[in-house]
């Protein structure tokens, strides 16, 4: 069986790479946050989600209102949940925000503030999580962070996609854990 999970890891991880570098040039010439969120950022997550689909769910553009007078609420680019539980949102573990004119610094406060709503969320329907991950990406570069408590810790390291198993591989952590 382990054998059986090794090569289902290495083929997934085979057709993600063919299909980025067929979908990457097309997403950096066209240089919009929309080009980049369809074919490099949605694609990514879309097969992460197929290889943990027992464990896990996607979604893009949910809107997640938690308290409009502290400005959490508004619709998040991407969240990740440890429920396997597709058509409703259950247990966010993380936040992946787009980066905004390509700039990844400038989307650190506003996955910050989304991080926090999610553990909001998940403290309301009692279904309190350790840690919220977050993610701010502009498709090319990707920065991790992980809020416990109050405290928000940001990694000082830019993944760039050449990166992918690193990438691929913090994700499956945060999954998993």
């Amino acid at each position: 069986m382990l054998c059986f999970l090794k090569h289902r890891r290495v083929l997934f991880r085979i057709l993600l790479t063919e299909l980025l570098q067929r979908y990457v040039p097309l997403a950096i010439t066209i240089s919009t946050e929309k080009a980049r969120s369809e074919f490099i950022i949605a694609p990514i997550l879309a097969e992460f989600k197929l290889q943990f689909k027992d464990q896990m769910s996607l979604f893009s553009g949910f809107e997640l209102n938690i308290d409009k007078t502290k400005g959490l609420n508004g619709r998040c680019d991407y969240i990740l949940s440890k429920s396997k539980e597709q058509l409703t949102l259950s247990a966010p573990v993380l936040i992946l925000v787009e980066a905004k004119n390509d700039k990844i610094i400038g989307g650190i406060p506003q996955c910050i503030a989304e991080m926090i709503a999610a553990r909001l969320y998940n403290e309301q329907r009692h279904q309190a999580i350790d840690a919220i991950y977050g993610v701010v990406t502009t498709g090319s570069l990707w920065r991790f962070l992980k809020l416990v408590n109050n405290t928000a810790y940001v990694d000082i390291i830019e993944y760039p996609l050449q990166e992918l198993d690193k990438i691929l591989g913090i994700l499956t952590e945060i999954v998993t854990a």
